[in-house]
């Protein structure tokens, strides 16, 4: 089944309220009707819309790992031997349970899954692949690759012009 949508019409006010609250999504309606030279109303109608349609998903606080002890991040690629149904389906339900998983994608080419692992140390992102993924059925292989350093992160999304 795709997953694919067709696009939300969006119109410059659309999109300058999209790029403004990836910036602030804390921002008050009152103050992003300002900047978008909206009153209330009008703003909140915009981003109830935008909300209603699954362009606006949620609101969430951006936190840095490293404040709160979360010194690794790893980048992993899961095979599995054979592609059964079952197996990717619980594999991807275990994934969204465990919170030190922060992104679990199902790719092409030689892996059949990358996932992003945050883990205090080497030693708790061991435990997490002995515990976790190692338990998986039909994982034949499990690469990792370690962050060295982070010159980029953003969870933001390019809002195009038109």
């Amino acid at each position: 089944m795709s997953k694919n949508r067709a696009s939300v019409e969006l119109d410059g006010v659309d999109r300058a309220m999209l790029r403004l609250l990836q910036e602030d999504g804390a921002l008050s309606n009152a103050t992003l009707g300002e900047k978008l030279s909206l009153s209330v109303t009008p703003c909140w109608r915009r981003r109830k819309r935008l909300e209603d349609e699954r362009v606006i998903t949620g609101y969430q606080a951006n936190l840095d790992r490293r404040a709160l002890g979360m010194n690794v991040f790893a980048f992993v690629q899961v095979t599995f031997n054979m592609h059964s149904g079952q197996d990717s389906d619980h594999f991807e339900d275990v994934m969204r349970r465990h919170d030190e998983v922060l992104s679990c994608h199902k790719i092409t080419g030689a892996a059949d899954y990358i996932l992003q692992v945050v883990a205090a140390d080497l030693d708790a992102y061991a435990e997490f692949v002995e515990r976790v993924l190692r338990k998986q059925a039909g994982v034949s292989s499990i690469q990792s690759s370690l962050a060295l350093r982070e010159v980029k992160f953003s969870s933001r999304v390019p809002v195009p012009d038109a």
